[in-house]
């Protein structure tokens, strides 16, 4: 999953406060999300497509959804940093009850729903919704996806249904919430905490090959994407400190994580097998260093044609949540239509603004709604106010994804 964002980003890139940059990184994450849930169930490299794209590329589009989780990673931890640098001078200065009742009102309004949702669905007998493997149970799901080990929980039992799946990410970016409060006051100093930080980062790749006797644990649990966030928290303590970089330092990040992106998406483990998970860790750097190009080039004009992917980022939160619930429809109807593999690429041009349509209805709906009157109540008037002149968002959500 993704970011779970708070508020408005650090570093606008646009007169409504937004960083644009963020926004498509985000806009681009999600969608390879969405996009590898479809390809589980209708690959692209088994459809017509294939006759006139290379297979890597279309392999590229379809498996590429758990590192986008990573990247979210990464832009949370930016961006909750970014905030409370922002908001409360310095990390020993971060406002608890103000830090937690942010974080609650932008998460638990969605997560509340879904998790209502889907007992309803399992405990009508719907299909694609019933939890049934041995070891799980409908209030074992509830807990571990309430109580932020839903991970774990499917670590030992094995996958949920896939609703029910997407939630582990959430669990690895709400403790993160739960314990960064704690670390600022603790630490006080930026000085104190990077050299933690720097460490937890660079573990990325030790931390996955530990758990290689557990491939869905090696991929869902609490350090590996820890790692990452941190990465994101290092990237807002150096943007913090450097407000103001040379145009080619820009430049060259970009290029950079531009390059290191494209090596991960395409080549996978091939090249990076050598170090075994050495790959994530160039993932993480690649991400960090685009998240640090877009915050050191706010105010640039952003890239004409790329709105649309945009606005995915900006909905990234609510779109995966509940993208699941289209996937599984569409699926449904591409097998009842005949499940003809050469044209499954045809499924993928409704469910994919289906996807964001219902992320939209979501949002203006329930997100907004009801994160504007749960800050209302939970922070003073004041608070209140320069909350809602920041324009929530989630990494909060895979999260403040704006925050």
């Amino acid at each position: 999953m993704p970011c779970q964002g708070a508020a408005m980003e650090n570093g606008s890139g646009n007169a409504s406060g937004r960083n644009t940059g963020i926004d498509l990184l985000r806009g681009l994450s999600i969608l390879l999300v969405v996009l590898h849930h479809l390809g589980l169930r209708i690959p692209l490299r088994k459809t017509a497509l294939a006759d006139v794209l290379p297979k890597g590329l279309l392999s590229a589009l379809n498996y590429n959804g758990y590192e986008a989780v990573f990247i979210f990673f990464v832009i949370s931890g930016f961006l909750i940093t970014s905030n409370v640098l922002r908001r409360d001078r310095s990390l020993a200065g971060i406002d608890l009850r103000g830090f937690y009742a942010r974080r609650f009102s932008r998460i638990a309004p969605c997560l509340l729903l879904l998790v209502g949702v889907l007992s309803v669905l399992h405990l009508s007998g719907v299909q694609d919704y019933v939890i049934k493997r041995e070891g799980q149970s409908l209030p074992g799901a509830v807990f571990a996806a309430l109580g932020f080990y839903l991970n774990r929980y499917e670590g030992i039992t094995g996958y949920l249904p896939g609703n029910w799946d997407v939630l582990w990410s959430l669990s690895i970016e709400e403790v993160f919430y739960l314990g960064f409060p704690v670390v600022c006051l603790l630490t006080r100093r930026a000085a104190v905490l990077a050299p933690v930080l720097i460490v937890l980062a660079l573990s990325l790749p030790v931390t996955r090959s530990a758990l290689e006797g557990n491939e869905i644990w090696q991929e869902k649990a609490y350090l590996p994407g820890m790692a990452a966030i941190a990465t994101g928290v290092l990237g807002a303590l150096l943007a913090a400190r450097w407000p103001v970089v040379a145009r080619r330092t820009t430049l060259l990040l970009a290029c950079l994580g531009a390059v290191g992106m494209c090596w991960v998406m395409f080549d996978g483990a091939g090249v990076w097998g050598l170090l075994r998970n050495g790959y994530m860790l160039v993932l993480t750097g690649a991400a960090l260093c685009l998240v640090l190009a877009s915050q050191w080039s706010r105010g640039s004009r952003p890239l004409p044609g790329f709105g649309w992917l945009r606005s995915w980022g900006r909905l990234s939160y609510e779109i995966y949540l509940t993208h699941m619930f289209v996937v599984f429809a569409v699926v449904r109807l591409y097998k009842a239509a005949g499940g003809d593999a050469a044209l499954g690429f045809l499924w993928y041009l409704p469910a994919l603004p289906l996807c964001w349509l219902l992320g939209r209805v979501v949002e203006r709906s329930i997100s907004v709604p009801a994160e504007r009157w749960l800050r209302g109540q939970m922070l003073s008037s004041a608070a209140v106010s320069a909350a809602l002149s920041e324009q929530a968002l989630p990494c909060g959500r895979v999260y403040e994804k704006n925050t």
